[in-house]
């Protein structure tokens, strides 16, 4: 080892994107939620995924020429499929991606996907280098692996590093699944909310939870303590897949979960989108094959669909369709339905077929009051999406 290293601890100040950081025998454990809201989960999926950092960086402001960091992945191995891309770390300097790596060695968990069963094998820790870097004061920062859990077990540079100076960039909290974490980006600065943000220019905590997005009032309480300016909830394609809800269900979780998030956050700008299209999962025969396991990540979809919901207090926008299916309608579901749409001036109803594909048509809710300036204007979505009318968000 270089003897002009200087080891620094990994504190929390150090790090961006992570909401705790838990001790370990052998490091620390960066989470992206709190430990009350890990008490009350009982599901291996969500604590395997909330403890993969994506979006969770170290910060640093240094004149280092050369950096090292000793980490201990842990990694996913499926019987019988061939081995996932081991996580890449990115090093960003000045906003300038300048190096990857990866790390060998590590620990290993063997999935059995037909039995249920796991076999977990302890491994070494690796280290990552970066050497050759400008001689100059500069913000420098490693973003961890958007996919693996890691914890982190030693920092090395050749000169002093501090954490980065709070440079008052806007927060952006963002909520979805595995296409929010990340699933099949090359490299954590690669996943879409890391590209939006950089080139947003503001700061990401990235609470994209592969399999996970199912609306768990832990998780909106989770949003409303974390201090934030933007606000994104992407609601739907979990939801789906793992089949958890019906219509009954879906309508009064999705207004619980917004309503908990705006008690924090009042007149936070708060973006929700909705479920994508993924045939694949809607059919009842495709659910029952479906699964929530990080192999078969969410790929449905040529893109989300969105709808602003307004930050202003009081405020209020409703839309109510009637869902639509193809063919016979389901056991139990009338033979005919009304499909209604409103607007703050109108609502027009009409008995349709069990096809009805409600039309919806573009409306604004009124401009933002002076009481609230940061409102931000309600935009439908252009296509129907059960909701019914809300104040405050």
């Amino acid at each position: 080892m270089n003897s002009s290293w200087i080891t620094t601890p990994i504190t929390a100040d150090l790090l961006r994107g992570a909401l705790d950081l838990q001790r370990t025998a052998r490091g620390v454990l960066p989470h992206r939620l709190p430990a009350r809201a890990r008490a009350q989960n009982t599901d291996g999926q969500l604590t395997m995924v909330e403890a993969q950092p994506a979006g969770v960086r170290l910060a640093l402001r240094t004149r280092a020429t050369a950096v090292e960091l000793d980490t201990l992945p842990t990694r996913q191995i499926y019987a019988g499929l061939p081995a996932r891309p081991v996580g890449v770390y990115d090093l960003i300097i000045d906003g300038h991606l300048t190096g990857q790596a990866s790390v060998t060695g590590g620990d290993t968990v063997t999935i059995d996907m037909t039995t249920g069963g796991a076999e977990h094998r302890s491994g070494p820790p690796g280290t990552i280098r970066f050497t050759g870097r400008p001689d100059r004061v500069k913000d420098l920062e490693i973003w961890l692996p958007h996919n693996e859990t890691t914890e982190l077990v030693a920092l090395r540079t050749d000169a002093p590093v501090a954490p980065t100076p709070d440079q008052r960039r806007r927060v952006w909290l963002h909520h979805g699944s595995s296409i929010s974490q990340g699933s099949n980006a090359t490299s954590p600065t690669a996943t879409w909310p890391a590209r939006a943000a950089s080139l947003g220019g503001v700061d990401l905590v990235n609470l994209g939870l592969g399999g996970s997005a199912l609306l768990d009032p832990f998780t909106a309480r989770t949003m409303r303590d974390t201090p934030a300016d933007l606000i994104s909830v992407k609601i739907g394609i979990n939801l789906v897949n793992t089949d958890v809800m019906r219509l009954r269900a879906f309508v009064p979780a999705v207004h619980g979960f917004l309503d908990t998030i705006r008690d924090g956050h009042p007149s936070t700008p708060l973006l929700v989108v909705s479920p994508i299209y993924c045939p694949i999962h809607e059919a009842p025969r495709a659910r029952a094959r479906s699964t929530s396991s990080p192999s078969a990540p969410d790929r449905c979809g040529s893109g989300p669909r969105a709808t602003r919901r307004n930050g202003r207090a009081g405020s209020s926008r409703s839309v109510s369709s009637a869902p639509s299916w193809r063919g016979s309608p389901p056991s139990g579901r009338p033979t005919t339905r009304t499909c209604t749409t409103s607007t703050a001036s109108t609502s027009t109803a009409s008995p349709t077929s069990p096809n009805c594909r409600c039309p919806i048509s573009s409306t604004r809710t009124p401009p933002p009051t002076a009481a609230s300036p940061n409102a931000s204007p309600s935009r439908r979505s252009p296509h129907p999406v059960p909701s019914q009318s809300k104040g405050g968000r």
